[in-house]
């Protein structure tokens, strides 16, 4: 593995243990501290996505034009400077714009690390080198709730301190990519446009899949630590899920090279974990129920990313990759905005179990889909033009 790619995977490594460490709590922060409602919950999910919609279509323009690894400090200093305003936060309003401001830093976090990547690799080691990237980064997501129970628990600090000791391990993400962006390459290849989004119109199934994917990953992210704590689930509890959930995500990215053999039926496997984990939690009454949820959907999520990126990269000319990667990580925002902006009303509305019932039952049909689509769900397995 040369150089860019350990810089990339540490990177990826440093932003998910800050993520892993204040993502599970802060909606409980937000509900038992700022006293939050499960439809205040789903605007700050929204908050912290929308920005994610629109974003990356104009950083994947950017990543033809400009040192990616530039773009990637620039992210990691916005994010760290959002959580640490977090520990400030005195209301949901206030929680919503710091969250707004993460959207906006993680626009510049996955799409330059994805360039670098593709970029470095060729087209036999893109998924593998995709997938080694996403495992440090889940990785540091599985550490995160550790290092937060020892803080929490162990140290018994505040979650306002938390915060704070988030957005300085995450600073140190700076450096890495500044590292990194010796050894970012330019390329600049195609004009300003915005084509890339009619590209994307190309992969209509894929785009219901990842939809469903995302939104659903938006509901787990943004409310379901609080459903967990409705439903008796302690602090120390709600993270230890999360490292089960960690945990299933490495693993089945650690594979997912071997997965990509047969990508259609992967993906298929994928909607029918998400659908069951989703099915799960509205009858789970206990940790190891939940447990046996995060883990089916922790796969299901995971081995969605590599997997259809390569679909997309590999029916994409190489000059228009990064703006393709744009296009396609705001897929990505588009879903995770659409799972807290139905979740949280549906949950205040119907009931705290209503959104995984809703979902769930989506999830059937997206299936189907995949199935019906299974040949359009298969990479181009030749030199891209």
């Amino acid at each position: 593995m040369n150089r860019a790619l350990i810089l990339v995977n540490l990177t990826g490594l440093i932003i998910g243990i800050s993520y892993g460490l204040h993502g599970p709590i802060l909606p409980i922060f937000a509900k038992n501290v700022i006293g939050a409602s499960y439809s205040e919950l789903g605007f700050i999910g929204l908050a912290n996505f929308i920005p994610y919609m629109f974003i990356p279509v104009f950083v994947g323009i950017l990543l033809d034009r400009f040192n990616n690894g530039y773009l990637l400090a620039l992210g990691a200093s916005i994010n760290s400077a959002s959580i640490y305003f977090l520990s400030l936060a005195q209301s949901v309003p206030e929680i919503m714009g710091f969250r707004i401001m993460t959207g906006v830093a993680h626009a510049f976090f996955w799409p330059p690390c994805e360039s670098i990547i593709s970029k470095e690799s060729t087209e036999k080691n893109r998924v593998k080198n995709i997938s080694w990237f996403t495992m440090f980064f889940v990785l540091g997501f599985m550490i995160g709730p550790l290092l937060g129970t020892v803080f929490l628990e162990g140290a018994d600090i505040t979650y306002r301190v938390l915060f704070q000791i988030t957005a300085f391990i995450l600073a140190t993400a700076i450096v890495s990519a500044l590292l990194l962006s010796r050894k970012s390459r330019k390329i600049h290849h195609e004009r300003f446009s915005m084509a890339s989004l009619k590209e994307m119109k190309k992969f209509p199934e894929l785009i219901i899949l990842l939809l469903f994917c995302t939104s659903s990953f938006g509901i787990i992210l943004s409310i379901y630590p609080a459903f967990l704590n409705d439903k008796g689930m302690t602090d120390t509890d709600i993270l230890m899920l999360y490292f089960a959930f960690g945990v299933s995500r490495v693993a089945s990215l650690a594979l997912a090279g071997k997965f990509s053999r047969r990508t259609s039926q992967t993906l298929i496997a994928a909607t029918i974990a998400v659908s069951l984990g989703l099915a799960i939690s509205v009858v789970a009454d206990s940790i190891i129920m939940f447990g046996v949820a995060l883990v089916l959907m922790g796969f299901g999520f995971s081995i969605f990313f590599p997997l259809t990126l390569e679909i997309i990269l590999s029916k994409t000319r190489k000059g228009i990759s990064g703006k393709m990667i744009g296009a396609y990580e705001t897929i990505f925002g588009i879903g995770w905005a659409i799972g807290p902006t139905i979740g949280g009303p549906i949950t205040q509305s119907f009931g705290d179990q209503a959104p995984y019932m809703v979902f769930f039952i989506v999830g059937i049909g997206v299936t189907v889909l995949a199935v019906i689509s299974r040949k359009k769900l298969e990479p181009k397995r030749m030199q891209r033009i």
